[in-house]
């Protein structure tokens, strides 16, 4: 890890010891599970290394290299914080061949583990399939008597059948169908990104969401604050294709209308501003698929939001 980690976490050095000219890859520390401080002030940064749930979703590879491709733009971008805030990396978790319940499972238990340490999960996906891990990670730490909800900004419901195999299209409907304590809000849908019978399914399950087209910055904001209110706790997830393909071509399922960078952004500042929001994952960019490395900038960006947003507010979370 140490050698990949310098090479990962490097960039450009204002100055060796003003702190205010610090940048990412000048306060980042590699860390594991076991020396976390506990300190509700950190951030810790998981890797999901896995496009399995997108191959059997019959999708477009490549989001596998995106945990260490953002870390590279992450590196680049200020560091805004005093020095009791941290940020650490807790490297990769890698789904090996088709073994995808077994690396989800794996991500679920790290998770768990970094939240029992009064620290923030930051999950770099990775397929979608990302989500089921954090959602397991979640439930786990909260306890099965909590109420959940989850927020995802994405074009399409994942909502489809998982009788034959899971995928990157079938998490949230696994969590529905066993969890009678989650429910799930999603943001960015697409009219014509999801089947009649996704929107039927929706319904059934009593999924809230807004169209695409209904969207704008903060004005979600109302619908945002009444579902977290109704939740004991709150996990963000972020599917990259919900984004308009002008600004994120690097994704496997890209869009033309797609939401506006701002639009997520204001959404992602406003879900990890509260205090019952503990975590949060980016999904489904594909390096392999960008121009010009626009869609991994971007994603960097927006996970910078996430970890502002976390680091700038009390936390004061505990477990009912």
């Amino acid at each position: 890890m140490k050698n990949s980690f310098k090479n990962i976490w490097s960039g450009r050095t204002d100055h060796l010891t003003n702190r205010a000219s610090f940048r990412y890859h000048q306060v980042i520390e590699p860390a594991t599970v076991d020396n976390l401080s506990g300190s509700n002030e950190t951030c810790a940064l998981i890797g999901f290394e896995s496009d399995e749930g997108v191959r059997r979703n019959k999708g477009l590879l490549g989001a596998a290299t995106a945990p260490n491709e953002l870390r590279k733009e992450l590196a680049k971008l200020p560091w805004k914080f005093p020095i009791e805030k941290q940020i650490v990396d807790l490297g990769n978790i890698t789904c090996q061949g088709n073994e995808l319940e077994k690396a989800q499972q794996e991500l679920g238990e790290t998770i768990f583990n970094v939240l029992s340490k009064a620290t923030t999960p930051i999950i770099l996906g990775g397929g979608h399939e990302t989500a089921y891990g954090h959602y397991s990670g979640v439930r786990k730490y909260i306890g099965e008597d909590a109420s959940l909800g989850i927020i995802n900004i994405d074009a399409h419901f994942d909502i489809r059948s998982y009788e034959e195999q899971t995928s990157s299209g079938t998490m949230f409907r696994q969590i529905l169908e066993n969890d009678e304590r989650t429910d799930y809000l999603v943001l960015g849908i697409q009219r014509y990104g999801n089947t009649q019978e996704l929107f039927d399914k929706a319904d059934k399950f009593g999924v809230t969401y807004i169209y695409e087209e209904a969207m704008a910055v903060g004005n979600t904001d109302t619908i945002l604050e009444k579902f977290i209110d109704q939740h004991d706790f709150v996990m963000l997830t972020l599917c990259t294709d919900v984004l308009n393909a002008a600004f994120a071509p690097g994704v496997s399922a890209p869009s033309p209308f797609g939401l506006d960078p701002a639009i997520v952004r204001s959404i992602i500042q406003t879900v990890t501003s509260h205090k019952k929001t503990l975590s949060f994952d980016i999904s489904e960019v594909n390096p392999v698929l960008d121009e010009n490395n626009r869609t991994v900038k971007l994603g960097a960006y927006l996970t910078n939001e996430a970890i502002t947003s976390f680091l700038g507010r009390n936390i004061n979370v505990t477990r009912t």
